[in-house]
């Protein structure tokens, strides 16, 4: 998949920071300007979690509903009711971590599968938030092959909690839950016929047998006001089971609660 224009909207500040346990924490930033065909073609990037367009008019067909009322009724979550704002930052949050680790980082990551086999809107969607796959070369399996597991944190209204944090703490879960979110992915890829896709998922399901690389990371997506008062050097990672292998990443930006509710709207408008 080409890297949609919006990612080059993110950008590495180049600053960094330590945490209270010595980890590094990189500091990037997301800078959107008005370019509305950047924007259209972020809205698109971001409907296609939640449905192809391909499959839009079968899903939309008997609902009496117009394609944007589809959208914003039954498979986004809601623009005002509770949790539906919140969902929406996190959802928000997380695509763009994704698209950070498969179009910067170079990992595949398919993402899609956790948003759009989501039956309840106003739900968030169980398991790790974000996976990726490297592959160390083309000849075959490599111990060096890595799995990237990310939880990720949005902030993008006023909180006194630490997102990075936060993120940091549900990452200490994941080695309990790889396994179950590795399994969903490879259920869902088998439902689809995705035959090569199951097979990648699969290498990474018995490290004793077939070694590769774990990284986990932790992410936090920050309001630049948010941003200005978390004490982000506060963070703590300690007892984290792959410490060693841990990347803590910040992306930051302004008005991104603003930004979201736009990209929302312009996913179901020009649907």
């Amino acid at each position: 998949m080409a890297a949609p224009p919006h990612i080059g909207w993110i950008k590495d500040t180049g600053e960094r920071r330590q945490t209270a346990c010595g980890q590094e924490i990189q500091i990037w930033e997301l800078d959107p300007v008005d370019d509305q065909a950047v924007l259209s073609a972020w809205a698109a990037h971001f409907r296609h979690h939640y449905c192809a367009d391909a499959d839009l008019p079968a899903l939309v067909d008997g609902t009496g509903k117009s394609k944007a009322e589809f959208l914003n009724t039954i498979l986004f979550p809601d623009a005002k009711v509770a949790p539906g704002p919140s969902l929406r930052s996190g959802d928000f949050g997380e695509i763009l971590v994704a698209d950070f680790i498969e179009f910067i980082l170079g990992y595949w990551c398919p993402r899609e599968l956790r948003y759009q086999d989501r039956w309840n809107r106003q739900d968030s969607t169980k398991g790790c938030d974000i996976v990726g796959f490297k592959y160390a070369n083309n000849q075959g399996e490599s111990a060096n092959d890595e799995l990237y597991v990310f939880e990720s944190k949005s902030g993008l209204s006023a909180t006194k909690s630490n997102r990075l944090q936060d993120a940091v703490t549900d990452s200490m879960k994941d080695h309990l839950r790889e396994a179950m979110t590795l399994n969903a992915m490879k259920q869902r890829l088998l439902v689809r016929g995705e035959t090569a896709q199951v097979e990648a998922v699969q290498r990474f399901q018995n490290e004793a047998e077939r070694p590769f690389r774990r990284i986990n990371g932790a992410a936090a997506v920050l309001d630049i006001n948010v941003f200005a008062t978390t004490k982000l050097e506060e963070t703590d990672a300690t007892g984290h089971k792959n410490a060693a292998n841990l990347r803590l990443l910040v992306i930051k930006g302004p008005s991104l609660m603003q930004l979201v509710q736009a990209l929302y709207e312009r996913a179901a408008n020009e649907a």
